[in-house]
Parts: structure tokens; C-alpha cells; sequence
């Protein structure tokens, strides 16, 4: 099995070259790898993040060199692209032996106020949240899936290790555009050029309920 991760911050992700899953790679039972970003981005400053449109706090990852690393790594679509939110299914031990059986996953990680929603639509199969509560980032996340999933790498743990084992506001967030206006023919919502704050706050709500009713409709409870 191979696990790669889409990052900003590579060096991170030191503790998955520890104990169990540090020795299963070092025997070849299983194949993490940490890609940089920043490696893919076109901007002569490195930067990979821009300011969301429609004003707001923080930075948004844009679409770029996302969609440039995984197409790298990944240039015929083969494995499943995961995206680390909290708008994501919950991570469960269904879904790890879901992904178990695949030969390869992609786990991207975000990090600021999140990526440019074209990159997500264009280039990533689903997103998986790790529970009801916000991270600095989706390093840790991504962390845990991959632990949780290598476990299951033939070889890694005896089958016998594995028998017995155990299994604010409350709408997710509404989707995120950063610069250019438009990529690859998708343009960003015109309501988010408008400067017109009070149709952006609505649409915004509109989207944010529109997702949680789909994603996780229990929150509307």
C-alpha cells in the first residue's frame, strides 16, 4: 500500500518514521511519502496561499499548486484523493478498511482558512473529517488516517493483533475562493466579486446550510 500526503509542511510528519509504522516502511510492507506544496507553485515567491474573495479573516490555499501536486503524483487518477475537513465524512473504522483494500491514497492537507473549493471539485474524490472540532491544519488529521490505514498493510500487525481490537453554530463552512478569478474554465461566484457584504454573509449561509444538510444533517437537529 501507498500512502502520499500533500503538504505544506513536510517536516511534520516525522512520528509516522517511528515504532510500528516506521518499521513497517523500513521492511517495504508499506510506502509513505510527503510531498511539499510548495514544490508545485507557479509563483516566483513560493507563496501558496492569497486572500479570500469576498473579504474575510485569514488565508485561503489556492488552487494552483494543489491541483499541480496531485496531478503530479498521481497523473492517471489512480488512487483516491482525500481531502482532511471538517465538512468531510467522519473518519470511522468502516472507512479504514474501506481505504485498507486500496493500493493507493492521496491525503491532502489544508491548513489556514482552508483551499480554493475549484481545487477540491476538480482534482479530490471526497473529504474526511476526524471529529467535530478545528486543527491548526490537516496535518495531524492526515496523521491519522494514515496510521489507521497502514495498520492493515499486509504484514504490518499479526492478523491475531488485529481480531480483538475496538472499534460553533452548527453548520460546516461554506466554500472558499482565492485568486485567480477564474481556473481551468471555473470562475468564482459572482456574489463573491460583488463587494456587497450583506449578499455575500447571505449566500454564504445559504451555502454553509446547503452543505450540512448534505454532509452532516444530524447537525441541524
Amino acid at each position: 500500500m501507498k500512502i502520499t500526503i500533500l503538504t505544506l509542511f513536510p517536516e511534520m510528519f516525522a512520528p509516522l518514521k517511528q515504532s510500528i509504522i516506521g518499521r513497517a516502511q523500513d521492511q517495504g510492507k508499506v510506502q509513505i511519502e510527503t510531498v511539499n506544496i510548495r514544490d508545485y507553485t507557479e509563483d516566483k515567491h513560493l507563496k501558496c496561499d492569497d486572500y479570500p474573495f469576498g473579504g474575510g479573516a485569514g488565508m485561503v490555499m489556492t488552487a494552483q499548486p494543489v491541483g499541480s501536486a496531485v496531478e503530479a503524483v498521481d497523473p492517471d487518477h489512480t488512487a483516491r484523493r482525500i481531502y482532511l475537513s471538517p465538512k468531510g465524512r467522519r473518519f470511522d473504522q468502516a472507512k479504514v478498511f474501506e481505504l485498507s483494500a486500496l493500493d493507493h491514497i492521496v491525503l491532502l492537507c489544508g491548513h489556514y482558512e482552508g483551499v480554493d473549493q475549484r481545487a477540491l471539485d476538480l482534482f479530490f474524490d471526497e473529504e474526511i473529517s476526524i471529529g467535530d472540532y478545528v486543527l491548526t491544519g490537516g496535518e495531524l488529521p492526515a496523521m491519522v488516517v494514515a496510521d489507521a490505514v497502514a495498520r492493515y498493510a499486509d504484514g504490518v500487525l499479526s492478523p491475531e493483533s488485529l481480531v480483538d481490537e475496538s472499534f460553533s453554530d452548527n453548520l460546516l463552512e461554506y466554500p472558499q475562493y482565492t485568486r485567480p478569478v477564474e481556473y481551468r474554465g471555473v470562475r468564482v461566484p459572482e456574489i463573491l466579486l460583488s463587494g456587497d457584504h450583506a449578499k455575500i454573509d447571505s449566500w454564504r449561509r445559504e451555502q454553509a446550510i446547503k452543505i450540512t444538510k448534505k454532509c452532516r444533517p444530524d447537525l441541524l437537529k
